[in-house]
């Protein structure tokens, strides 16, 4: 069933397209990720869907509610992280989390949940005494704390080390065990092939791709990929015309081969087969990186305007 409905949603700011067209569907108890480079409309979509901005043309749908008509509703079953959030910097965090719980007619327990977040020792700390992790941490807190039905983390990994980035994974799965569905915005794509049960790749406000991370990955160059070094002259069309291969690339006397499961056995016995010798051979596992390479034409670091 879906919680999330959006549909032929535009947004745009002078000349810059944040959202051309976007439609998609977020199902109940998953974890959907939004990818894709800063620029690339991430926040500006997820805006809208919480009615903090008008989209200028399309429908949205949370739970059955207009984000905009029905805002009020809407703020008691969607909890929202924002990237760009900020406090008062004499506010404490204790404060702030037993003052955003008051918002709610069922929340979280404050302590607990600040706990669960690794922010216990800070509950006495002002705002802007917290580190750049702590400040985003605390972020999350405020958008679980009212038990929402839907989640929205946006760049929830931003400051942390990576030892907090995986506490901080450890806790989405666990709100994901519970019911609650997580809109994830990222552009990290180990966060995304770690977390989410599907994705939606954003290049210049438009969804170029939307599958399971696995699905993206055997979509765009299968599961294996093949480095190879040969001792005599071979024809790459030799061994793109093997099961199994889907493409070859020769770079400075070394191929690179993409394929399924069937490359292996079938490159080895050919080589065999020719008494081709061969000097070096490395099997590497097709990664999300490479799926958004393919897709975009660039990594996730690299801004769509540049």
């Amino acid at each position: 069933m879906a919680v999330i409905e959006i549909d032929g949603v535009r947004k745009r700011y002078g000349a810059t397209v944040a959202a051309d067209d976007v439609s998609l569907t977020v199902e109940r108890g998953e974890i959907f990720g939004l990818l894709g480079p800063n620029g690339a409309g991430k926040t500006t979509l997820v805006e809208c869907v919480a009615g903090l901005r008008t989209p200028d043309a399309g429908r949205i749908r949370v739970l059955g509610l207009d984000p905009l008509r029905d805002r009020t509703r809407l703020r008691q079953v969607l909890g929202v992280q924002l990237q760009q959030g900020h406090l008062p910097e004499a506010l404490r965090v204790g404060e702030v989390v037993t003052l955003y719980r008051s918002f709610y007619r069922d929340g979280a327990d404050p302590r607990r949940l600040v706990a669960d977040l690794g922010l216990a020792e800070q509950w006495e700390s002002p705002f802007g005494k917290l580190s750049g992790g702590q400040a985003q941490r605390l972020s999350i807190a405020l958008a679980l704390v009212g038990r929402p039905r839907v989640a929205v983390l946006d760049e929830l990994s931003t400051g942390l080390d990576p030892r907090g980035r995986r506490n901080i994974w450890e806790i989405v799965e666990r709100i994901r065990d519970t019911g609650v569905t997580v809109v994830l915005v990222s552009h990290l794509l180990e966060e995304v092939h770690r977390l989410c049960d599907r994705v939606a790749v954003l290049d210049r406000g438009r969804v170029v791709a939307l599958d399971t991370p696995d699905g993206l990955v055997a979509r765009e160059g299968g599961g294996q990929r093949i480095r190879l070094r040969v001792g005599e002259p071979l024809e790459a069309a030799v061994l793109e015309a093997l099961p199994g291969v889907t493409g070859v690339r020769e770079d400075d006397g070394e191929f690179l081969l993409s394929g399924t499961d069937e490359m292996l056995p079938a490159v080895t016995a050919e080589l065999a087969r020719r008494s081709v010798t061969v000097t070096a051979l490395r099997l590497e596992e097709a990664t999300l990186d490479d799926a958004y390479l393919a897709i975009t034409g660039r990594t996730t670091e690299e801004n769509p305007d540049d």
